[in-house]
């Protein structure tokens, strides 16, 4: 992440200052007409993002990790057999969230910085209620094959984390046969955390637990809450106030990505990944995810030998207002992860943040 002054302000250096700007319009109450259509085009545009029809799409009020808990807590059953493709931080963290609603968990582990095997995890058990896996390993920096296991899920359900991939790369929900999935906002949409893009469909939707473990985030009352989850002119029940500042924000980011077009969306990622994965190459740093399934918006590099991470990234936040983050688990201290999301996925900040980190290692 680059942090500039301006960053939450329109100017000539900030591409999306739609979403930044939303937050500082008046506020609307949340039963505001002018607020309901805002809320109803949100949806209508997160259905676009997702590549879904699905009626029952819509931002949950929370962070992504609460659209983590609300898909498992509405469809999964006491006793359910919940296969889950562990090759991260975040397929960990699934497994968790399943246990803790009950399920029986077939965990099926793989070494991080590589992709899902679709295989391993189709074959890990003849009939699961649910098969869930992450699209983007945020923790890892790989791209697994949702729509290869969505190709084989048989009478499964698949539930899938898109956190860091929706707004970034390719993701086509309906196509890859993807029944419930949770994302968020703060990585590619550009738009600030705490909202939980959410998509399900009939076939999980008739399948829900009837009276979830948590009152707050039970689809079956969130329906009414947006008017039959986001279909315009649905019936509305009041269930919560929305957070009536960051749903107007995210409507912000989400037109200006539409405005620029999904597929360049995508396509400008890709760019941005490749030229910065191939500087780091060239200065001879090594990168940490299987070649040909490394992400393009979330770059992970090995730190090189004898070098103090910490202190790397101390270093690029104080001389050059420049954050990467740490590695996660056993690989806190040994990797770095840069991501170029959203308004960071463009030519100039690429070559800032390879001058920087040039810098910042020859002073090392």
């Amino acid at each position: 992440m680059i942090r500039e002054r301006h960053l939450f302000g329109p100017g000539p250096s900030n591409p999306y200052p739609e979403a930044t700007r939303a937050l500082a319009e008046p506020l609307l109450g949340h039963l505001d007409p002018e607020f309901l259509r805002i809320m109803d085009e949100t949806c209508d545009m997160l259905r676009t993002v997702w590549g879904t029809d699905n009626a029952r799409t819509l931002p949950l009020s929370a962070t992504g990790s609460a659209g983590m808990e609300a898909a498992f807590v509405n469809t999964v059953h006491p006793g359910d057999v919940v296969v889950v493709a562990v090759n991260g931080l975040f397929g960990q963290r699934m497994t968790d969230v399943a246990a803790r609603c009950g399920a029986e968990v077939v965990a099926v582990e793989h070494d991080w910085g590589h992709p899902v095997d679709v295989d391993r995890v189709l074959s890990a058990h003849p009939s699961p209620a649910i098969i869930a896996a992450v699209h983007a390993e945020t923790s890892t920096g790989v791209r697994s094959d949702i729509a290869a296991l969505g190709a084989g899920k048989g009478d499964a359900l698949l539930l899938t984390d898109a956190v860091t991939s929706i707004g970034g790369i390719e993701l086509r929900a309906d196509a890859w046969g993807v029944d419930i999935g949770y994302a968020g906002t703060q990585k590619c949409l550009g738009v600030a955390p705490g909202l939980a893009p959410f998509t399900i469909n009939d076939r999980a939707f008739e399948r829900r637990v009837e009276k979830p473990r948590s009152w707050y985030l039970d689809l079956g009352m969130l329906g009414g809450y947006v008017g039959e989850a986001g279909v315009k002119g649905g019936q509305r029940t009041y269930h919560h106030t929305a957070p009536t500042a960051m749903v107007a924000s995210l409507h912000g980011g989400l037109t200006r990505i539409l405005d620029e077009g999904l597929e360049a969306v995508w396509a400008r990622h890709q760019e941005a990944g490749d030229t910065l994965q191939a500087g780091l190459q060239e200065m001879g740093l090594e990168l940490f995810a299987a070649e040909g399934s490394r992400l393009p918006e979330l770059t992970t590099v090995k730190v090189p030998e004898g070098v103090d991470s910490a202190a790397v990234r101390t270093q690029l936040l104080d001389r050059h207002g420049i954050e990467i983050g740490a590695g996660a688990g056993a690989y806190a201290a040994s990797v770095w992860r840069i991501g170029l999301m959203g308004r960071n996925a463009r030519p100039d900040a690429v070559l800032l943040v390879l001058a920087a980190l040039q810098d910042v290692l020859d002073r090392a």
